[in-house]
């Protein structure tokens, strides 16, 4: 289904034409565009010291000043926080989110919005998942590669498994049938440790095969000592899968962000001047992880944030 969401919104759109004749533009309904997330939904980058913060160029951002291109009743609930993951979307327990959203969670405070603007909500975009896997690595600069905890892994799995599901059916309950709510897959920064290998190792990692993208999405992953990419493909396949499957069940759309990254594409180009495969250049030209000032990060920069943007709005009109 695709959403004819800018022909809705100027269906809905009123103005009160009485006759005391007041201005031309008074009464003019508003409408909302509510986003809801991790980092990503608040645009945050490293500045120039490396410092992460918040910025007015986040994939919503971008988004929200196109739509309003299309109707200028549009106004952004802006709802997202930067470290929230599945579980403190949905029970708090941040204390910076939790100030933000008076005490209540992410999800509480959604869920209220959605009630009380019942009918005047244009669209929600949720982006929610990454950070379950936040603290499942470290040593990023480590020349031998980062260290990976697989216990915390299977840990971040399995709250996507059981906690999105709650997150998508709440959400639309709020929402009602008729919102259209979109969700995102996510990309793969840590493909950029393949610049951290040597090209023999490299070579040997870039098939889907060897990389562990190409099994099922249930399968096990290669240990991460002995192949890290691998891994870390085989991890994000099983993510993006059970997020697909959970939002599906809610009537939830799902923007491919995976695909937009070209995650699963480990071939190099013929015309390629770094000799680097695609899903890793892509993450080098879209997020701060290839960056040797403010990086490794993996956020989105400009670029990427606006790529994200154009994967949403296919859905929305």
């Amino acid at each position: 289904m695709r959403f004819r969401w800018i022909a809705a919104t100027a269906a809905a759109a009123v103005v009160a034409t009485g006759c005391g004749g007041g201005d031309e533009g008074a009464g003019v309904e508003q409408r909302h565009y509510l986003s809801l997330g991790d980092s990503l939904t608040v645009g945050v980058q490293p500045d120039e010291n490396g410092v992460p913060g918040e910025t007015a160029d986040g994939y919503t951002d971008v988004l929200y000043r196109r739509l309003y291109d299309a109707d200028s009743t549009l106004g952004h609930e802006r709802m997202g926080c930067g470290g929230e993951d599945t579980t403190t979307f949905v029970e708090g327990g941040l204390p910076r989110c939790d100030q933000r959203y008076g005490g209540r969670s992410q999800l509480e405070a959604a869920e209220e919005f959605l009630v009380e603007n019942r009918g005047d909500v244009a669209l929600v975009t949720v982006t929610i998942g990454g950070n379950n896997f936040t603290g499942c690595v470290s040593d990023l600069e480590n020349p031998d590669g980062p260290a990976v905890d697989t216990a915390c892994v299977d840990d971040g799995l399995e709250r996507i498994g059981t906690e999105v599901p709650e997150i998508a059916n709440r959400l639309r309950a709020a929402a009602g049938p008729d919102t259209p709510i979109i969700a995102m897959t996510y990309y793969n920064p840590f493909l950029a440790a393949l610049l951290l290998e040597d090209d023999e190792d490299a070579e040997a990692s870039a098939s889907p095969e060897e990389a562990g993208a190409g099994g099922e999405a249930g399968g096990d992953a290669a240990a991460p000592e002995d192949d890290l990419v691998g891994y870390a493909a085989g991890v994000l396949e099983r993510m993006n899968a059970s997020l697909r499957d959970s939002y599906s069940g809610a009537d939830i759309e799902v923007a491919d962000v995976e695909g937009v990254f070209a995650s699963a594409d480990f071939g190099v180009p013929a015309d390629s001047t770094t000799g680097m495969p695609t899903n890793v250049q892509r993450i080098c030209d879209l997020t701060w992880m290839c960056d040797v000032d403010r990086g490794p990060d993996i956020h989105t920069n400009r670029a990427g944030a606006q790529e994200i943007a154009a994967a949403f709005e296919e859905l929305v009109g």
